[in-house]
């Protein structure tokens, strides 16, 4: 499964609380960044398409590890570009997307505290976006706990 949104979202709060759900792997997308691209992020300059490349090729290569040993993941990614997203799924990947309002996303940024992504860099990602039409689209100016439930019950595992 893919949880994908803007920055902001929530994708790493649900992914993670899916991933305790479900009995399945957490795969943190941004745990795979290279050093470059959170220096980039850090100081406000956005990633383009040949920084996003080597990242998701890392994100792919940890959710084929776990395909491979007969696990089953929740990956919390951008996802932001179609190219992106078709570099990451599979048949068997269900696309979840947290929908939120750039002003909620801007609220939730505001106050995060020990991330390396830069609250500058939102409109560059609200820019970049294409929203998925194939995907389990959720409104993610919820609170995280409604989201969550939403899903649970809403996802085919």
């Amino acid at each position: 499964m893919l949880v994908m949104g803007i920055a902001g979202s929530g994708k790493s709060t649900i992914a993670t609380a899916l991933a305790s759900a479900l009995g399945f792997e957490l795969i943190e997308g941004d745990a795979y960044h290279p050093a470059e691209n959170v220096r980039k992020m850090a100081a406000s300059i956005p990633l383009n398409d040949a920084d996003r490349w080597p990242w998701l090729q890392a994100l792919r290569q940890a959710m084929d590890a776990v395909r491979l040993r007969g696990g089953s993941a929740v990956v919390a990614c951008s996802a932001l570009k179609r190219a992106y997203r078709e570099r990451l799924l599979t048949s068997d990947v269900q696309l979840v997307y947290l929908q939120v309002s750039a002003l909620v996303a801007q609220a939730r940024l505001a106050t995060r505290r020990g991330h390396f992504f830069s609250p500058a860099l939102l409109k560059s990602q609200l820019e970049t976006l294409e929203e998925p039409q194939e995907a389990l689209i959720v409104d993610a100016d919820q609170d995280a706990a409604v989201i969550i439930r939403t899903l649970l019950a809403q996802l085919r595992v």
